[in-house]
């Protein structure tokens, strides 16, 4: 007969993986700003919430009174307009930071309508960065280089990177700390890391020995299907504790909040998709991921 002292099975809570569930405590306010910790947003796979989680990650951090950079690295300027910046009417871009060594970059950092949050914005013109600097004395570190000067200005850096394993996301995974990996709760998406991870391992070797894997992010889980919870179960077969304990649940708000150029926790601020990511920002300043 028990006599109470011990937690049951049964009594345990657990997260949607089914490990132990963790409540992250409110992390400490801090005293002043800097040096940034700067994490890359990583996956050679499109469509996998990349932008959408670097916009809200960011956000939630600022509302934890972190000084946040948005550092958008894909042609496509998704972070740009999600953060309510048209890159088509701005005169600098990242893209102008890369190729001209006289482009200061407090001159391309655009502030942004939420709080604490400031951004590196980027449009097409990006995309002719890799050819152009391709004859470039240490071309994979251009990015370090540039963020240098702004680094003690902020907690913490964002990179959101272009869908491949190409030179600008390099640059990224050199100029970072940490390194992000969302990932959609199916199988193709998750055969596809082994690839991004033995760049990240190649990163390692040749450029950035620090660089480390902060985590890997689950994203438009639905827990009502069997393929999704058989997809986070391997993941954490896969990756053990890199697995972050937030998962963001698949919903409409965030295509919504898309539309308003606005962070999920600025659109919908008590549904539970921003909930979660600031769970994930806790989780992440717990983790040592972020000041």
């Amino acid at each position: 007969m028990s006599d109470g002292s011990v937690t049951s099975k049964q009594d345990t809570l657990l997260d949607v993986a089914g490990r132990p569930a963790i409540e992250f405590p409110e992390p400490p306010e801090l005293s002043s700003h800097g040096p940034a910790r700067i994490i890359a947003m990583v996956n050679q796979k499109g469509g996998v919430g990349k932008t959408t989680s670097t916009i809200n990650l960011g956000a939630s951090l600022a509302e934890l009174g972190r000084r946040v950079l948005l550092v958008d690295f894909d042609p496509q300027g998704a972070l740009s307009a999600g953060m309510g910046v048209n890159p088509y009417e701005v005169d600098l871009t990242v893209y102008n930071l890369l190729t001209d060594r006289k482009v200061d970059i407090h001159d391309v950092v655009v502030k942004t309508e939420t709080e604490g949050v400031d951004l590196l914005p980027a449009n097409i013109d990006l995309s002719a960065a890799e050819i152009q600097l391709v004859n470039e004395v240490a071309r994979e570190q251009l990015l370090q280089g540039a963020l240098r000067k702004v680094t003690d200005e902020y907690d913490v850096v964002l990179i959101d990177c272009q869908p491949s394993l190409g030179l600008l996301t390099v640059n990224a995974l050199t100029a970072a700390h940490g390194v992000i990996i969302p990932l959609t709760a199916e199988f193709f998406a998750l055969r596809a890391v082994a690839l991004l991870v033995e760049t990240i391992e190649k990163v390692q070797d040749r450029l950035n020995p620090g660089l480390q894997i902060d985590g890997v992010l689950p994203t438009m889980f639905d827990a009502r299907t069997l393929h999704s919870r058989e997809v986070l179960a391997r993941l954490v077969d896969a990756f053990g504790d890199k697995v972050f304990h937030t998962v963001i649940k698949r919903t409409i708000k965030f295509a919504d909040a898309t539309v308003a150029a606005e962070p999920i926790t600025a659109y919908a601020g008590t549904h539970q998709a921003a909930a979660s990511y600031r769970n994930l920002a806790k989780e992440l300043i717990s983790r040592g991921g972020a000041p």
